[in-house]
């Protein structure tokens, strides 16, 4: 199976044609639970990896989600991350 993730062409001589989104994510050793996937431009839930059969020459992005987080005194920027509020005179 010859597919492209986040942009690089990648071969899974393992997976049989017919094999599903799950096979994919299991044969990179990925957590399901800490990954969103875009197949083919379409974000696939979870619950439809097992229905959703891949083919030659899908491309797929995989993004990984990472803990963390802001102490409580500071804020949270969409663009520029945890920040310093104010400060209140």
């Amino acid at each position: 199976m010859h597919v492209t993730i986040n942009g690089q062409p990648r071969d899974f001589p393992q997976l049989a044609p017919g094999a599903h989104l799950g096979d994919l994510v299991a044969a990179l050793g990925l957590k399901g639970d800490r990954i969103a996937v875009e197949y083919n431009g379409a974000i696939v839930p979870r619950s439809e990896w097992s229905g959703t059969a891949l083919a030659d020459g899908d491309k797929l992005e995989i993004v990984h989600f990472v803990g963390g987080g802001c102490e409580e005194s500071f804020l949270i920027d969409s663009v520029a991350g945890c920040i310093e509020p104010p400060a209140q005179n």
